[in-house]
């Protein structure tokens, strides 16, 4: 068997197993890892030009890096949907200037290099497989027809989870396919632009904008920085210096925000 089937049937096998759609985005995740020379995967779903979830990853810091494009709103993830082509960043240092916050945060994490892959169903991208790597340089192209195997790959188990258990005049009362689907949607994301809303009578876009920036200020995730709000951890002012960072915590104290 020669390394290029060898590896199209390591990334398969990643898809045999028990456990459902969820685990088997995962473990291909994980296969990618193993398999092409990369530090760490993860499966974006994307809607309306924003990521809605992450569909699988091979550990805890992919899902982290992964959510950080949905909390700045940039990534090469958004643009390898948007374009339906690959984006390969072989050294993240040459894109500071096209995904500034996201580029500082995976950075911090250690994170030199990614590629996103479009995943995409009916020929139409929903998604996108990123690849990160802790040293610079180019994917191989070993690496590169790796990712893009799996990244078609990623597509079954997303079809699956859209497909499983489906009444279709039922099938806004749920079905399991369809509640771990919507399990993706950061569900606290919105529960706490709701509660800024409210508390300083600013528009959901607003709302939105005051928690990415929060968040970007203290280098958490959007939902991490959601649930900070939503356990009255934290409370974002209202005052003239907002682009400002300036928030309180529930014990009344300044924070940076």
């Amino acid at each position: 068997m020669s390394i290029h089937a060898q590896l199209r049937a390591g990334l398969g096998a990643a898809l045999v197993g028990s456990g459902g759609a969820l685990s088997a985005a995962d473990r291909l995740c994980a296969a990618c890892v193993e398999l092409l020379e990369v530090d760490g995967a993860a499966i974006s779903l994307m809607h309306a030009g924003a990521t809605q979830g992450t569909f699988g990853s091979s550990g805890a810091l992919s899902r982290r890096l992964d959510e950080f494009q949905f909390t700045f709103g940039e990534g090469p993830c958004l643009d390898a949907v948007a374009s339906g082509r690959p984006v390969l960043v072989g050294d993240v240092a040459d894109r500071g200037e096209r995904w500034p916050a996201f580029i500082r945060a995976v950075s911090d994490s250690g994170v030199q290099a990614v590629f996103a892959l479009p995943v995409s169903i009916a020929r139409k991208p929903v998604g996108a497989l990123d690849l990160f790597r802790n040293r610079p340089g180019p994917l191989s192209d070993h690496g590169l027809d790796g990712g893009l195997w799996a990244a078609e790959l990623a597509a079954l188990p997303l079809l699956d989870l859209m497909t499983a258990d489906v009444d279709w005049a039922t099938a806004g009362e749920g079905g399991d396919g369809w509640e771990q689907l919507a399990s993706l949607e950061r569900v606290e994301v919105y529960q706490a632009t709701g509660m800024i809303i409210a508390q300083l009578d600013v528009s959901a876009a607003e709302a939105l904008v005051r928690l990415r920036a929060y968040a970007f200020s203290q280098g958490l995730t959007a939902s991490e920085a959601a649930w900070a709000i939503l356990d009255r951890r934290v409370v974002l002012d209202s005052d003239e210096a907002w682009p400002g960072r300036h928030g309180r915590r529930d014990d009344g104290t300044a924070g940076s925000a």
